[in-house]
């Protein structure tokens, strides 16, 4: 345990999925039924490793209770895992590898995505009891799970039996529309974190005004709940009941956008966990954002010292 980790107890519970991307850099998507060269490709472990590397390399402890794959890809996921130090609770599936993911950046540095699941998916409640959760942590959950009907129902009945004063955060991701609406009321009603991007955040409230999409994030969860949505560049807007609050961005120049929704939202929760309000929170998780940004990959975030650097020297 680092000296990071051991003045805060708190532990990010993630209980999303780690998976494998193949990231290939391109000029830009070929029409359907086309071809295009990559400039290069790499397999890099993705996913929700992104967050839970973020939050480590910030000092806070986290587990990760999902399953993890028998084979190649299996094997790339623990490897990740243990060195960012996360405590792996979930079982290796024996029958399954861990599940791939197609990213493909283009000249503008943003991304596209093609998913199939494997082991991941397998959530086990005996694994999710003996985490033994406290008000000191935070559970993250994440929408692709409650796209799996097996893992969302296993997860929700979990989530309403925690204690009522547990933080639970949720990343819709970008399938939130496409989740079973009954579900989705049900986490829902245990969330006290909401972090997604702007686009998301339309998608769930089927809008294009974005302060109407706020006022229905907000009436949506919990009472007392914070929510927070990253806009890009400009940087994220937090919200707590009728309160709002616009947390500007940093100027750089991006190369590879993948992976900075996931750097932003692991950092701001670690922050969070350490006591600080959600505006530093916010700033903080801005600043790595800005940095994940102009490097190429998607476990891109900075580390807590690197976040220092950056922002003392912007001011």
């Amino acid at each position: 345990m680092t000296q990071a980790d051991s003045k805060q107890a708190s532990r990010l519970i993630h209980t999303g999925q780690v998976i494998v991307d193949l990231v290939m850099q391109i000029d830009t998507l070929p029409a359907p039924g086309g071809d295009v060269l990559a400039h290069n490709a790499s397999f890099e472990v993705g996913g929700g490793f992104n967050v839970m590397a973020a939050a480590r390399r910030s000092g806070m402890r986290v587990a990760y209770p999902g399953g993890h794959g028998h084979g190649r890809f299996g094997d790339m996921a623990r490897q990740a895992l243990l060195q960012e130090g996360v405590e792996i609770a979930g079982p290796e599936v024996a029958d399954q590898d861990t599940g791939l993911c197609v990213a493909i950046v283009d000249a503008s540095a943003e991304r596209t995505f093609v998913s199939h699941m494997g082991a991941e998916s397998v959530l086990e409640r005996h694994v999710l009891d003996a985490l033994a959760v406290t008000a000191r942590d935070i559970i993250y959950v994440s929408g692709y799970s409650l796209m799996l009907a097996d893992k969302g129902a296993v997860l929700v009945e979990w989530l309403e039996q925690l204690p009522a004063d547990t933080r639970v955060a949720f990343d819709p991701g970008p399938l939130v529309d496409a989740i079973d609406s009954a579900l989705l009321a049900r986490v829902m009603a245990v969330v006290s974190i909401w972090t997604s991007n702007r686009v998301e955040a339309l998608r769930f409230a089927k809008t294009d005004d974005f302060d109407a999409a706020f006022d229905l994030v907000i009436a949506r969860l919990r009472s007392g709940a914070l929510a927070i949505v990253r806009d890009g560049a400009s940087g994220c807007y937090l919200r707590v009941g009728e309160m709002r609050d616009h947390v500007r961005g940093f100027a750089v120049k991006a190369v590879d956008s993948n992976g900075a929704g996931d750097a932003h939202a692991g950092v701001f929760l670690a922050t969070l966990a350490t006591g600080a309000d959600a505006r530093t929170a916010a700033r903080r998780a801005n600043a790595a954002a800005a940095i994940a940004v102009t490097r190429h990959g998607p476990a891109t975030s900075p580390d807590a010292a690197e976040i220092d650097v950056f922002v003392g020297s912007v001011g």
